[in-house]
């Protein structure tokens, strides 16, 4: 062996570098300390009580049912499944072999026909609960034997989660309340706690066994598993139920009434479902009339041949308000009712006014009819009536200083910059099965008055003629910003579903419009709501108004364009908003797309998420 060798095979040298410790896992910690998986996963105390049991520092009660009333609907559950709290639930489903079902059955039924032959001999009168349980295991028994149904046990246990004994109670009240108003008797597993934590959980062992006989209907109603479907055989197409991808078509007109309200931030795509909603129902015979103040519907005016009426100071088309031609009917007194409407209108236009300014007021309306031969009897109501001009000339006459008052109020619109808009005689008529009104030249003062007339105008045509109809009124907030102008919406809501009349609000304005009783009550009077993307401003006032849970505010907050929530009636659903390639082309208003369109008709420009 070389010296070479020899060197290579000396050993190392005895000074080490200073190397830094392993860094040790918990793993590898917990190993060293020879602990198993269940010491690792284990709560740190475990307190099992009579009533209920602790771990770590949370309680816990299981409560069993133990009782069913003779008819449940499917889906009875749904209602315990979407209290606002976490529960555990758990069914366990044996089968049961159906020959000893039939055996038992037959002895049970000669049992229960003995007794009542029995009773019947002495003179007794049947018990009527003997007789229900007969029939019911006389159909059974003809469904097994058909094969038509099977027989099961069936257990039902619920475990409900707290942070305190005074939560876990009034979490218990809520649920035993709402089994007990299903008629379904449930208990607690009292000195089984332990046991009902573990059936609960998902390990799959019923330690309980708790268990009541159910045919196979029995057992299918209990599941829960259903989602809110908002589709009948007729109506309008309204969307897509993003939860299942049905659709949600409905018939508004079937409701209690036909009224909608809509609420979501700018952008969001309301007046795009409303003008999907106008062009569907146009198709159904269902006429529509819209009060614009943004000139939104003029391409659809256009497309359905329908007819756009502007309102301006240049504009042909003119609605005198003291107009009674549109409202009379034979034999009938309609001054007073029209007399009423013009108070209202002239607050708007005035301002305040004070109790003797409006004593002044009405008896300058009656005296400003009375000098055009119009009076209490029906048979004058037809001549030509006053215009605004006559009333502020009747206002200088009376010569005290509230009637002068009055007429400087009223001077703008029969002289001053107003001039042109309101006082001329009526010249339109609704006669198409698509009308517009748009307010959009006019200044944001006048819009009020504006849609005020307008919409006392429409309310005396939909009086006179009945037929469905849907009354769009855009930005509703205009007319939330006065009490008179509110007051007469409110009414229109209360009384359009003895007129066949649907009417809509769209408003963006929410602290406006549901920041007052009026505006709640609007609400609470239309049968079908539309929720569509939220501020986090308002979704508190929103969540208040329409008892929302705390998912569905998620939702709102989170939604995309033509995404939210959609009430009809007691049902609600989320809704996708969904369009043509045909009707985009006239409905959207997204500048880009307008100019797409403009440039290029046939281009396609459809989306399904306005």
């Amino acid at each position: 062996m070389n010296m070479d060798d020899r060197k290579n095979q000396q050993p190392a040298t005895t000074q080490q570098p200073e190397t830094k410790p392993p860094i040790v896992s918990p793993a590898f910690s917990v190993m060293n300390q020879k602990m198993n998986l269940l010491d690792v996963v284990s709560p740190q105390s475990v307190e099992v009580d009579f009533d209920y049991i602790k771990i770590n520092d949370v309680y816990f009660r299981t409560i069993f049912v133990g009782g069913y009333p003779r008819f449940v609907a499917p889906g009875w559950l749904e209602p315990v499944v979407n209290l606002d709290t976490s529960l555990d639930i758990a069914f366990y489903i044996y089968p049961v072999d159906g020959k000893s079902v039939l055996d038992d059955l037959r002895r049970k039924i000669a049992e229960m026909e003995a007794e009542m032959t029995t009773d019947i001999e002495r003179g007794k009168i049947v018990d009527p609960v003997t007789q229900a349980k007969l029939e019911d295991a006389q159909a059974l028994q003809e469904q097994l034997v058909k094969g038509v149904e099977r027989f099961y046990e069936f257990g039902f246990y619920i475990t409900i989660p707290a942070n305190s004994p005074e939560e876990l109670n009034q979490i218990t009240k809520q649920v035993e309340s709402q089994l007990g108003s299903l008629m379904i008797v449930s208990k607690h597993a009292m000195l089984d706690m332990s046991e009902g934590f573990l059936a609960t959980a998902p390990f799959g062992i019923d330690r309980l066994n708790i268990t009541r006989n159910m045919d196979t209907t029995s057992v299918a109603t209990t599941f829960p598993l259903t989602s809110t479907e908002l589709s009948s055989d007729r109506g309008v197409l309204y969307g897509i139920n993003s939860q299942n991808e049905s659709f949600i078509i409905f018939d508004r007109f079937s409701l209690q009434n036909a009224n909608m309200s809509i609420f979501s931030t700018s952008g969001s795509g309301k007046s795009y479902f409303v003008k999907l909603e106008a062009i569907r129902s146009l198709m159904v015979g269902i006429e529509t009339i819209v009060i614009d103040p943004e000139s939104e519907y003029k391409t659809i005016a256009e497309a359905v041949g329908g007819e756009y009426i502007s309102f301006s100071y240049n504009s042909t088309a003119k609605i005198n308000p003291f107009d009674l031609s549109q409202i009379r009917e034979e034999g009938e007194n309609q001054l007073g009712l029209k007399i009423l409407s013009l108070h209202s209108l002239m607050k708007v236009i005035m301002g305040a006014i004070t109790p003797t300014q409006e004593a002044i007021l009405d008896r300058a309306l009656i005296m400003t009819y009375k000098a055009k031969g119009i009076t209490m009897d029906p048979d004058t109501q037809g001549k030509e009536p006053p215009l605004m001009e006559d009333l502020y000339k009747t206002l200088i006459g009376m010569e005290v200083a509230d009637a002068l008052d009055l007429a400087a109020r009223l001077e703008k619109f029969v002289k001053g910059s107003f001039v042109g808009i309101f006082d001329k005689q009526t010249n339109i008529n609704i006669i198409n099965p698509f009308t517009v009104f748009s307010v959009k030249d006019l200044q944001d003062a006048l819009r009020p008055i504006a849609m005020f007339i307008i919409l006392d105008y429409i309310w005396t045509r939909v009086k006179k003629d009945l037929k469905k109809r849907n009354l769009i009124v855009d930005e509703a907030w205009h007319m939330m910003r006065y009490p008179d102008t509110a007051q007469f919406l409110w009414s229109v809501v209360k009384r359009a579903r003895k007129y066949f009349l649907g009417l809509t609000t769209i408003t963006q304005d929410v602290e406006d419009f549901l920041g007052q009783d009026i505006g709640k009550a609007i609400v609470t009077n239309s049968a079908m709501q539309l929720l569509l993307k939220q501020s986090p401003a308002a979704i508190d006032k929103i969540g208040e108004v329409f008892y929302l849970s705390q998912g569905e505010k998620r939702l709102l907050l989170a939604a995309n364009v033509g995404e939210g929530i959609f009430f009809a009636g007691p049902h609600h659903a989320p809704i996708r908003i969904v369009a043509s390639e045909n009707e985009n082309k006239i409905i959207t208003t997204k500048p880009q797309e307008v100019i797409k369109v403009s440039t290029n008709p046939y281009s396609d420009s459809s989306r399904s998420d306005k």
